[in-house]
């Protein structure tokens, strides 16, 4: 297997992963309606280090534990299921509690959580051991002979971060157009209690899952 047949096919198989619906666009989706496009793309920017960070961990075998070791997999599961828990709740409060603040009323600092969005969409890509799990066993086959793991392995991760930019672009666009008709008091619960049942719903079910 040549470098180019490498990057090809995992490139086919990330495509797949990027496209399917789950944590990562739901904060980027999220992060758009109610904080908007930049707070959405500092999100989206966060994850996307994450993917380096499990790129470099998977191809020099620093992660491998996880796969071998049911107790280190269940930490990190349960570590990142309450995280998302934690997350979700927060939004299901926000909805509940009932602000009659607008997007376009809150302050600047509050819609430009930049800094907060970048650390969130970091910390639970990195805390994702699904993401960990895939990388662990599919960046290794794709590593050619004579090939040093670690470069090969953060090329890898930076096809897949490529093609979620692109990716979580078209939402943050889509999204964007709708954030009009969201963006009041009203608009800003539905989406929080929506986003935050979907994430809750991710975590309890990443906590029961079984490898």
């Amino acid at each position: 297997m040549t470098i180019d047949q490498a990057v090809l096919g995992f490139a086919a198989v990330a495509l797949l992963l990027t496209i399917v619906p789950g944590i990562d666009t739901t904060l980027v989706l999220r992060s758009t309606l109610v904080g908007g496009r930049r707070q959405a793309a500092a999100a989206a920017l966060g994850i996307t280090l994450g993917l380096f960070v499990w790129g470099a961990a998977a191809a020099v075998g620093a992660a491998a534990l996880l796969a071998a070791s049911e107790q280190a997999f269940r930490v990190v599961t349960l570590g990142g299921a309450a995280y998302i828990v934690y997350l979700g709740g927060r939004m299901l409060w926000r909805a509940v509690r009932g602000d009659d603040a607008t997007v376009a009323d809150a302050p600047p600092a509050a819609r430009r959580g930049v800094g907060r969005a970048l650390a969130t969409g970091l910390t639970t890509n990195v805390l994702n051991p699904k993401i960990g799990v895939f990388y662990i066993a599919t960046i290794p086959q794709f590593i050619p002979d004579g090939y040093a793991p670690l470069p090969v392995g953060l090329l890898l991760a930076a096809v897949h971060a490529a093609l979620g930019l692109v990716w979580f672009a078209l939402i943050i666009l889509g999204a964007g157009y709708a954030r009009r008709w969201l963006g009041s008091a009203r608009g800003v619960r539905a989406v929080d209690a929506v986003a935050g049942t979907a994430l809750v719903a991710m975590g309890v079910r990443l906590a029961l899952a079984h490898r």
